[in-house]
């Protein structure tokens, strides 16, 4: 069975100019972690010019295609009829992206259909979680 979901998504990125520019990006999301998705942008995509994730919780994505949603590093709101905000909040910046709705929707599908909400904490390994945390200090 599978334990990681990831789809690729288009992402427009909002910036002072007037011209919005198509970038790639990957949403995944793995049994292994079930609170949390991660958005990537790869290398081209960033200032930097190195490849760029963000790990968020589920829930902020599921809320924030609804309604806006989220008062930290990461930020989700609706916007028009068919696409949804997401803002990621750094010392550097902020980077604000354009994603369509749909291709949200239907990867919080897949990841529901992989563990259902409310269910996450069947699969989360406490044991493995407790020895990464403290080092191998047991």
């Amino acid at each position: 069975m599978t334990t990681v979901i990831e789809q690729d998504v288009e992402a427009r990125l909002v910036a002072a100019a007037p011209r919005m520019p198509t970038i790639p990006a990957t949403l995944a999301y793995d049994r292994s972690d079930p609170f949390a998705v991660r958005m990537t942008f790869p290398a081209p995509a960033t200032l930097e010019g190195v490849e760029v994730s963000w790990t968020f919780a589920r829930e902020l994505l599921t809320a924030g295609v609804e309604e806006p949603s989220g008062d930290g590093d990461v930020r989700v709101r609706p916007y028009g009829y068919d696409r949804t905000v997401l803002e990621f909040h750094a010392p550097e910046g902020t980077a604000i992206v354009h994603v369509r709705t749909g291709e949200l929707r239907r990867f919080l599908k897949r990841s529901t259909a992989l563990v259902p909400a409310g269910r996450e904490h069947l699969h989360l390994d406490v044991d493995q979680n407790l020895a990464e945390l403290l080092g191998g200090a047991c």
